[in-house]
């Protein structure tokens, strides 16, 4: 469930509110009682990108010449 706060209470609490917010509360800025800005955590990273995992993965066909038929398939002229 969200946390409805006032700009000027997050303006004074603001470190708190992104502690709330990293811990993965969702808070509901408010200006004048009306919902303005969502603050939410980040997605966390699932892993980092490899160099080199998919080597050999494409072979030396790819950099073949396209034959007619194939240009004329990607080209909507």
């Amino acid at each position: 469930m969200a946390i409805v706060v006032n700009v000027h209470e997050a303006k004074t609490n603001f470190s708190r509110l992104l502690e709330q917010a990293h811990a993965g509360q969702e808070i509901i800025l408010a200006k004048a009682g009306k919902p303005y800005a969502r603050l939410v955590p980040l997605d966390r990273e699932t892993s980092k990108r490899q160099a080199g995992r998919l080597q050999g993965a494409v072979t030396e066909t790819f950099f073949e010449p396209l034959s007619d038929d194939e240009i004329a398939a990607w080209d909507p002229r």
